[in-house]
Order: structure tokens, then sequence, then C-alpha cells
């Protein structure tokens, strides 16, 4: 069985918390779906050729507010929406008729240090004024509209000749100046640079903030350059050894080795063996005896040894057996 990681649906009490207690609260941050690079990278056109820029003149009026902010989110456009309240996590704004949520720390006038009460102080002031903002992060299901101030620093075309000196293969460094939940953005001397959320590790990632900060100055590979739109596509791990071209020379079907559980489904569960690469116990592979006094269920976290069974480098793929120990898996 191949493993695809299954993406997280948006969390509806984690935006409840948010509104209510601020970014700060006792909440996870929310998983949303990957949004494809080709989406970020491409301006999409009509079957005619006319671009979104074109035809948006004539059927803006025509097309719901959801579509224009997920079409503002894929091309990165600068917006600008009213203050129209806050809570002690952010503002609140409006734009096109929906309400979105600027969490405090992608507010530019907002130290970053700044107390409770500053914060509150500098958030009420802000009432009633306009911002230029990016939206970062939305669900229309769930009516959720996240967008930054600090995003919005990155203009198109301020990277002047330097999108000519950048080539694909090339490595450069670059300071992010955003997170969101497909990647980060990146500054590289003026332009706009995305390193997606699939090429920060060899391992999966659930959220980029688990890995990156805001400010974080990063050595990148260049994957691809887009010179009309000023904007790079960038990786993280092509700088590391990929540990699955070189798998099958170091481990071998029958060896045992340790690791530590990542994620529990339904049908059985992941093991880390090194940095980047992991395996699956199948559920028929697990042991069963749970009602056992001594036992307890598998969780993430807990280290465990396992067999291998099967090593296929070429379709990153690594099938594991339970080993049992006397120590494995007994309650303490």
């Amino acid at each position: 069985m191949e493993w695809i990681p299954a993406n997280t649906p948006p969390d509806a009490e984690y935006w409840q918390a948010l509104l209510q207690d601020g970014e700060h609260g006792p909440a996870a941050p929310p998983c949303f779906p990957d949004i494809p690079w080709e989406a970020w990278l491409t301006e999409p056109s009509d079957e005619s050729g006319a671009t979104w820029e074109q035809a948006d003149a004539a059927t803006e009026e025509h097309r719901s507010p959801w579509d224009l902010a997920r079409q503002a989110l894929e091309s990165g456009q600068i917006i600008q929406a009213v203050v129209t309240g806050c809570n002690r996590g952010g503002a609140i704004v409006t734009w096109h008729g929906l309400e979105g949520f600027v969490p405090a720390s992608h507010i530019v006038s907002l130290p970053p240090a700044s107390d409770g009460q500053e914060r509150r102080a500098g958030l009420h002031r802000l009432i009633g004024t306009a911002l230029s903002l990016r939206i970062i992060e939305l669900d229309p299901d769930e009516e959720q509209l996240v967008l930054s101030e600090r995003a919005s620093l990155l203009q198109k075309g301020t990277g002047g000749n330097r999108v000519m000196e950048i080539h694909p293969g090339d490595i450069i460094h670059g300071r992010i100046t955003d997170l969101c939940s497909f990647g980060a953005f990146v500054d590289v001397g003026g332009l706009e640079g995305l390193l997606h959320i699939s090429e920060i590790s060899w391992s999966h990632v659930h959220h980029p903030g688990d890995l990156l900060s805001p400010g974080r100055v990063l050595k990148l590979y260049v994957l691809d350059v887009d010179r009309e739109r000023r904007r790079i596509r960038l990786s993280l791990k092509r700088l590391q050894p990929d540990p699955w071209r070189s798998v099958e020379e170091r481990y071998r079907v029958g060896q045992v080795v340790e690791g530590t559980v990542t994620q529990v489904a339904k049908f059985g569960a992941f093991v880390r063996i090194e940095e980047g690469l992991e395996g699956l116990i199948h559920i028929s592979r697990l042991p069963s005896g749970r009602s056992a006094p001594s036992r307890k269920p598998i969780q993430a976290g807990d280290r465990v040894t396992v067999r291998i069974i099967q090593v296929d480098g070429q379709r990153r793929r690594m099938r594991l057996s339970w080993e049992p120990t006397e120590a494995q898996h007994v309650q303490t």
C-alpha cells in the first residue's frame, strides 16, 4: 500500500478560538490542502488567451467574493481592506463584503515584543483605517479569511535587475517574510520567492511553522525563475542528500532497526527510521492484544523496534513489521 499523506481538513474550532482568544490561544494551527505551485506561478487564462486580469474588469461584478479572494490569493494580489474591529489576537477587516482576520504578528505597526495592553491600544487605533494586505489563507466552506500586512511589503517589480541574475540551480540566501499553510514567502533582494511546503524537508511537514519562522535567513536552491512576474521557486531540501537515493545501500530486507512513530492511521502506523525516511507498518503487522493490561495503543512519538520487509528506493517506499521486544510498547 502506497502512503500518500492526507491533508487535514480545516478545524472550525481553531478559527473560533482564534477569533475569540487571539492567535496565541491554545488551539493548534490548521492544516489546509496544499495550493499547487502552478496556481501560484502561472497566470490563468481562458480559451481565447485573455488573462484573469483582463477579464476581471468585465466580470468582477458577477464573481462571488470568494472567487475574488481565491484569485487574489493565487496571484499574490495586494488588496485594500478596512479595519472594522479587533480582539487581542489581531484585527478584523472587511473586503468585498467578506470579514477577514489579520493576526497581530502580521501587522507592521505593532511591535513584535509589545505587551498585551500596548497591542490592544495599537489595534484599536487601526479601526476605521485601510490596510494594504495579502490573503495568505482562505476556506470558503468555513467562511474563514486570513490576511497579512507584512506579506504585502514585497511589491511586484522591486527586484530590479536581480531577477536577471538568478538562474535555476543557483544557491542563494533569502529571508523569510511570511508563513502560510502551503509554504513560506522569501525576500531575495527585493524579489519574491516561494518555498513550497513540499520543498522544506525530505520528511513530511505538517505546517511550515513547525520548522521555520519569519525573519530567518536561509540558504536556498533555486528551482525555477519566472522573469516576467519576477518570482522564483525555491527549495531547502534540495541542499540535503535525498535519503531515498541510497536507501537500498544502507538498509536490507530482514534488518531490525529502531524508529519513531510519526503518525497512526486506520490502516497502520508510519515510523521514521531517519530524517526524511519513513516506512509503514501495516495494521496486519501491528500487535493485537490491545485489551491486555500490559499493553497500550501505539501512538505518535513512541520509540519502536521494527523489521524491514521491503525496500523500494525508486518508489520511495519501505514496508515494516513490528518486532516484539520485552520493553517495547509496555506501559510504565
